[in-house]
This record gives structure tokens, C-alpha cells and sequence, in this order.
């Protein structure tokens, strides 16, 4: 009897013990108030990963962009949250648009951008949205795309951010 009683005592402590394992989340699978793993101690979460340059349409564009992003983070790594944010719209600001995949959009954003720097938020946005002005698409590589792009952009003016995604997605899918 007292061997019959250990042995029912072992088998219910092994099963609730291992009742409150399984029970537990795995590692990266949520739990903690829908923090990552290592949050809770404090750790900020990690970047996504960064884009691979050797595939993109312009590997010397991705390349300078990915260098003035991380002079950029250098600049402002003291800053935090909307003091952050701000600094490093400035420190992009003075990226070399010779470099980029589009000179001529990266020169009319950096000009909206500076018109709009008292602006925040979605004011800040539905403000560059305006003030961009339209592409020149006798100059572009794909002039029908160009064409088809600034119909889409001038029918969705009106709206701002997943909307005005949605917008350009039905603009482009439209024959």
C-alpha cells in the first residue's frame, strides 16, 4: 500500500510539472503582454533585418542610401522618440541625391520635406504628398509606368497613408 501510494504521489507531481512546462509559450511565440523575447528585461527590440543591395534594381543607389541611413543613426543615437524621429529626417536631408535611383524625385522630396518641417504626423504627410511635384516621364526609364504612376497619385491625392497605398493598388490594377 505505502509503495502504491508513492508511487500514485511521483506520477501526479511528474504530471503537473510537466503540465505547467507545456503550458508555457516558446521563444518568440508571444506571452508577456505580447512582448518579444528579452523585453521584459528591458532590451528594445531588434531591427528587421537589412535589405540585400546585390539585389536590388540599383545596388550603387541601395548602397548610398544604407550608408547615409546608418551616418544618420550614428548622428542621433542619443536622441529618443520624437526628438529621434526628427533628427534623423534632418540628417537624411543631406543625403547626396546624385546618388540615388531618381535624382530628380530625391531633389522635390528633400524640398517638400523642408516646406513641411513645422508639420508632424499625418499633417507632415498629406503636406509632402502636396508638395511633390509631378514627375518628368519623358526622363523616366518606363515612361507608360511613369504616366500610369502620376494618374494613380493624382486620383488618390486625397487620401493618406494604408488608404492611400490601397488607392495606388487599385489604381494600378485597373486597366
Amino acid at each position: 500500500m505505502k509503495n502504491r501510494l508513492m508511487m500514485i504521489a511521483i506520477t501526479l507531481a511528474a504530471s503537473l510539472t510537466s503540465l505547467a512546462a507545456s503550458a508555457q509559450p516558446g521563444p518568440g511565440m508571444g506571452g508577456m503582454s505580447g512582448m518579444g523575447p528579452g523585453m521584459a528585461q528591458g532590451n528594445p527590440p531588434r531591427a528587421s533585418a537589412q535589405r540585400d543591395c546585390s539585389r536590388a534594381l540599383n545596388p550603387a543607389a541601395c548602397n548610398a542610401h544604407r550608408e547615409a541611413r546608418a551616418q544618420a543613426i550614428e548622428a542621433c543615437k542619443t536622441n529618443v522618440g520624437p526628438q529621434r524621429r526628427q533628427c534623423l529626417q534632418q540628417q537624411m536631408q543631406n543625403f547626396d541625391c546624385a546618388q540615388a535611383a531618381n535624382p530628380q524625385q530625391c531633389e522635390s522630396r528633400k524640398i517638400a520635406y523642408k516646406e513641411c518641417q513645422s508639420q508632424t504626423g499625418s499633417a507632415f504627410r498629406q503636406c509632402v504628398q502636396q508638395k511633390i511635384p509631378a514627375v518628368d516621364c519623358s526622363k523616366a526609364p518606363n515612361p507608360a509606368r511613369c504616366e500610369q504612376h502620376q494618374k494613380a497619385r493624382t486620383a488618390c491625392q486625397d487620401k493618406l497613408g494604408p488608404e492611400h497605398k490601397a488607392c495606388l493598388r487599385q489604381q494600378f490594377n485597373t486597366p
